[in-house]
């Protein structure tokens, strides 16, 4: 696994001082290892980026296109090896790498439609003053930099290569160090397509790796999902350079129960927003806010089902949860069950580690939990649910806003105007109601106050990757 690092249309060794481990989280033992990209490696990544892209944004939009259509193929073909890839290397089960492998192929199949849609490159635009002409020109941003997390590999780096690529743009993508081996079908589908040398690099490794990428000046952009840490590190990298940033950051987010609701839907959708990927989403709905009226039924109910989930290995078992994906992660959460005990929380169900080989732990609930509470107030990137109750509507709103994160939340009612209405006035980017995180590639994604800056999928992601020029000419 040395040849791990895609520059200019060929495969190259590392040649950084990272050593990278690849692990299986269900057994806690690595099963491969490559070195990771020096900073030279990043600066011929980006070098070939920036030469490849005066023909690569003049190619029309139709052949642009056929490319991304070929990468949805691609990964079809690729099925099985990247389903069990995923299940072996962030230990999801198989419905959920499925489902991130589906989710793949249909981001490129929607910006191939939408590259065949763009307009022209000029629109004239009127204007009441006599004596010009004016038009508009929509242009690729230019040379990207994409990072990605390990949550989600192959889906989150679809979310940005399929507009960047629609665009016109040329990428350098550094996947995360937990999980670097998935994104690498993306350079294996780039040389059976035959996409033009420099258009997608691909750079694999740790701090450093991502550091040199981020403050590199040949860049035009950054796009970056992850900590917000992290992010904000990126986001002063890229005010060094004045360049656009996309950031897409962390997340507590809320689910709204209100006493209306049927109790065993509403566990069903509190389960699926707090266990999916093992509660390691940014949008996990890790606030549970219950109406009075239902709350004591449905923390029962609640409480019960997470304890009948089935956890372990989705190699090996049929399990409805998976381990954390990296040690790091695991004592993390760990970490949060000692603050909780210390905190004197109600822990209705889990709060601990398995003792078992790998990083796994229990599916957690923890009642009336206080708003000035850690456990509340932070992400914890786990399996790891909060429940407080409300008494009226407009509480429920104001606690629901009450955080410094806004990136999702659901309501749950079958009082469907009421519903409607809480949507409205949570201060967030997506909401559902009544429904588990079904996240379509025609919707946008992000979200408010510190879960980040700007938008990505449908049109809006898109717009992400284009630049407006203004053209006005004077006819006297």
């Amino acid at each position: 696994m040395t040849t791990s690092h895609y520059i200019a249309g060929r495969w190259v060794e590392g040649q950084g001082s990272d050593c990278i481990s690849v692990n299986d989280p269900a057994l806690g033992q690595p099963f491969a290892e490559l070195m990771a990209a020096s900073v030279a490696q990043v600066d011929q990544a980006v070098t070939a980026a920036r030469g490849a892209l005066p023909a690569w944004k003049n190619t029309s939009a139709s052949e642009r296109a056929t490319y991304l259509r070929g990468f949805a193929e691609q990964l079809g073909q690729r099925r099985e090896a990247l389903i069990t890839l995923q299940m072996r290397n962030n230990g999801k089960p198989r419905h959920e790498a499925e489902i991130d492998l589906d989710d793949a192929i249909a981001t490129f199949s929607y910006y191939a439609e939408l590259a065949e849609q763009l307009p022209s490159k000029n629109r004239d635009v009127p204007l009441v003053a006599p004596g010009f002409t004016a038009r508009t020109r929509l242009e690729p941003v230019g040379v990207v930099g994409l990072i990605v997390p390990w949550n989600f590999p192959l889906v989150t780096s679809a979310w940005k290569l399929a507009p960047a690529l629609a665009a016109g743009c040329t990428v350098v993508l550094k996947p995360s160090e937990v999980t670097p081996l998935i994104e690498q079908a993306y350079g294996q589908i780039a040389d059976a397509l035959g996409l033009p040398a420099g258009v997608l690099n691909i750079v694999n490794g740790k701090a450093e790796t991502g550091a040199a990428l981020s403050n590199h000046n040949g860049l035009d952009k950054l796009s970056f999902t992850g900590s917000n840490s992290v992010g904000s590190q990126v986001m002063r990298s890229a005010s060094a350079q004045c360049r656009p940033v996309t950031l897409e950051l962390g997340g507590k987010s809320a689910i709204v129960v209100f006493d209306d609701c049927d109790v065993d839907q509403a566990v069903e959708w509190i389960v699926a927003g707090i266990t999916w990927n093992a509660g390691q989403m940014c949008s996990a709905t890790s606030r549970l806010l219950v109406q009075d009226g239902i709350a004591d039924a449905l923390l029962t109910r609640l409480q019960a089902a997470l304890e009948n989930l089935r956890v372990g290995n989705p190699l090996t078992e049929e399990v409805d949860m998976g381990p954390l994906t990296s040690q790091a992660q695991w004592l993390k959460v760990a970490s949060y069950f000692a603050t909780a005990r210390e905190e004197g929380l109600q822990c209705l169900a889990g709060g601990k580690a398995l003792d078992r080989d790998g990083w796994f732990v229990s599916p957690t609930l923890y009642a009336d939990v206080p708003k000035d509470s850690r456990l509340w107030t932070e992400e914890i990137f786990g399996p790891v649910l909060c429940a407080r109750r409300f008494a009226t509507e407009e509480q429920a709103i104001a606690e629901a806003n009450d955080s410094r994160f806004g990136l999702v939340a659901t309501v749950c009612s079958a009082d469907l105007e009421r519903a409607e209405r809480v949507a409205d006035a949570l201060e967030v980017g997506h909401v559902w109601i009544n429904s588990v995180q079904a996240v379509f590639v025609e919707t946008s994604w992000g979200g408010t106050k510190g879960s980040g800056i700007g938008r990505e999928l449908g049109p809006w992601g898109l717009s992400a990757y284009q630049s407006v020029k203004h053209v006005t000419r004077c006819l006297g």
